[in-house]
Order: C-alpha cells, then structure tokens, then sequence
C-alpha cells in the first residue's frame, strides 16, 4: 500500500451566500426494488446529509409506497408498476436523468435479468457524471464494454471486493493497489474498491487510500449511504478524484463518530447518517 496517497480530511468551501436549492446540485438516484427499499432511502439521505440542493428518487411502482413513505426531502415517483425495473422504463429513465448534475444507479434495484438490461442500455445513455453501486456494478459483469463506451464522461464505480471479482471475471490479485489502479486506467473511470483502507483509483492510474472508518461499518446499507455522498459532491460540482476522495474520507469520519458514540457491534448504516452532519461540521460545512 505504499505507493497509495493517503487521503486527508476535506476542507470544504464557504457555501455562497446568495445560493439556493439549485445551486447545490439535483441528483437524481435510481434504486430499491420490493424487499430492498430501504437502500433508495439510505442513499437519498448520504446526498442530502452531503449538501445536494435537490434530491430525486425514482423506484419501480411496486416499491414506492415504502420508499415514499420513508422520505420526507427528497422527491420520489415510481417507474413502472412491477416490483422491480424494467427496459419498459428506459425512455422515462432517462428524461428522468436528463439534465441532472449527477445520477446514482444501482442501490437495491435487485438482479432481474430485464432490471440488468436496462442498467446497460441506461449507463450508455446517461450523460451527467454517474455513480454505479451494487447491482449497478453487478450487471456490467461480463458487459464491460458498456463502461467502456463511457469514456470521456464522468463515471464512479464503488465495488466492494466480491463486485469487483465479478467485474474481473475471477478473483483479484491480493494487491488491491495495483487490481485498482490497472482497472481505472483500463476502463476510464474513478475506482472506489470499499474495504479496510478503502482506495480511490483514477484513470491517470493515481490511488488513494482512506484512513477513517472501523468493522462497525461493515453492515447493510453503509455503501448506500456512500453512493449518495459521493452523488451529492459530483452534483455540487467536484470533480470526480474530489468527489470520491472526500466522500469516502467524510462517511468513514461519520462512522468513526457512530463508534465513539454507540460502539461498533451496535452501529446500523442508519447511523452513518446521524453523524455524517458533525463529520461535514469537522470538514469546513
């Protein structure tokens, strides 16, 4: 790991004092399906907790009465009736996306064969800077084409080791500095592999290691929370080493917070959130 960067804490800009909700950024997040919609919701709040001006959620019909129920600041409408996403939603997807100063795809939209299709077709068309997680990243396993084809458009991947080795095709190499690093270079994008010392991998073949976090945070929704951070700072503007750099940085901070507070068997994702306010306090914001 040493020829990793480490990361160190942000120090965020003095916000506008003119600005308004607009000027914050609009995210819009594509995610959850029937049984998974708390990850839309969790995702959601990281991109409001991480300053986004505007936050969208769009979730398949048969989810949206729980996901709408659980969001008060953010805008939700369902796509489709069913319980999962279709390619029957890819033209509405994508007006939805159009426009938008950055989209999260991935959260909870489950493994359906047609979800995973329209995955492809939409991240081929998307073109705000885009941030795949989960089942995003797991439905370009053996497409990796499509990431490809967006080359020249901001893209942020956030695998952890098990994604990773799907995308790759078999396990990795033990030195994840090195798999990181070859991968973002090879495919245009921004890395970040989720884990002990997470890494922020750059197309210039750069990497970064975080030094904030603890196992507290290895639990069911904490990377939900990171995709809408790392939304929310690509939609404020950041670029996108910025972006992932500090949104990593700032949700490890806010889980070491938790820790403080609840120890680490107890934590949730849920409580991420609750201190992702005092880990942007601690940042300037």
């Amino acid at each position: 790991m040493s020829g990793a960067e480490p990361i160190a804490l942000p120090t965020l800009p003095r916000r506008d004092r003119e600005g308004h909700k607009g000027t914050y950024g609009r995210v819009q997040i594509l995610a959850g399906s029937v049984g998974y919609t708390g990850a839309p919701c969790l995702a959601a709040g990281g991109a409001l907790r991480a300053g986004a001006g505007l936050v969208f959620v769009a979730t398949p019909g048969g989810a949206y009465p729980a996901v709408a129920a659980k969001l008060l600041c953010a805008m939700a409408r369902p796509l489709g009736t069913g319980p999962c996403l279709t390619q029957g939603e890819l033209e509405e997807a994508v007006a939805l996306c159009r426009g938008k100063d950055a989209v999260a795809l991935g959260p909870g939209l489950g493994s359906d064969p047609d979800t995973s299709a329209l995955v492809r077709r939409l991240v081929r068309r998307v073109e705000s800077p885009l941030v795949l997680d989960a089942d995003g990243i797991n439905a370009l396993a053996g497409h990796i084409d499509v990431l490809d084809s967006r080359r020249g458009r901001v893209t942020v991947l956030t695998p952890h080791p098990g994604e990773l080795a799907r995308l790759l095709g078999g396990p990795p190499d033990r030195d994840r500095e090195r798999v990181a690093g070859a991968f973002a270079a090879a495919h245009g994008c921004h890395l970040v592999l989720k884990g002990h010392r997470t890494l922020v991998a750059c197309p210039d073949g750069r990497v970064f290691v975080n030094r904030t976090g603890n196992p507290g945070m290895a639990t069911g929704g904490s990377g939900d929370v990171l995709t809408g951070v790392i939304a929310a700072l690509l939609g404020q503007g950041f670029g996108p080493e910025r972006a992932a750099c500090w949104g990593v940085c700032l949700h490890g901070l806010a889980g070491d917070l938790a820790a403080q507070a609840l120890g680490e068997y107890a934590m949730t994702a849920g409580d991420i959130l609750t201190y992702l306010p005092q880990a942007m306090r601690a940042a300037g914001g």
